[in-house]
């Protein structure tokens, strides 16, 4: 995958999130097809962290099954570093391993965007706009 498809309107709603979250990272799990980005479902960190986020198993089933309900996957994972650039911590390269979706961060200090996929390491993709 070279690039995954993120709506203006989207980022938005990603954005916003972001910041009403802080202090602590914000999450989300991203549906969709054919790399674009359809339908966003915003989760709970259960670990209310700066630098850590979990989403909580029934969340991630809840997500799943609403994929399969919209005849979507899964195509992403989003979260936000409130106070650091928006590139893959070893943590996050660590749970891409056993998520091999893009991972789509916001930088709470920068206010962008960056996606990533893991294929050795972390590789950064485009994020397209339509």
């Amino acid at each position: 995958m070279q690039k995954i498809i993120l709506k203006q309107s989207d980022k938005k709603i990603l954005s916003q999130y972001s910041e009403n979250q802080k202090p602590n990272e914000a999450c989300g799990i991203l549906f969709g097809k054919n790399n674009q980005v359809l339908d966003i479902f915003l989760t709970e960190n259960i670990d209310e962290s700066p630098v850590n986020f979990t989403i909580s198993n029934e969340q991630l089933i809840e997500g799943y099954k609403i994929a399969e309900e919209k005849k979507m996957e899964v195509i992403g994972i989003f979260h936000s570093h409130p106070n650091s650039d928006a590139f893959p911590s070893s943590t996050d390269k660590k749970f891409m391993q056993s998520n091999p979706v893009v991972w789509i961060i916001y930088s709470g200090i920068n206010k962008n965007f960056r996606a990533h996929i893991l294929e050795s390491d972390s590789v950064e993709i485009q994020i397209a706009e339509q």
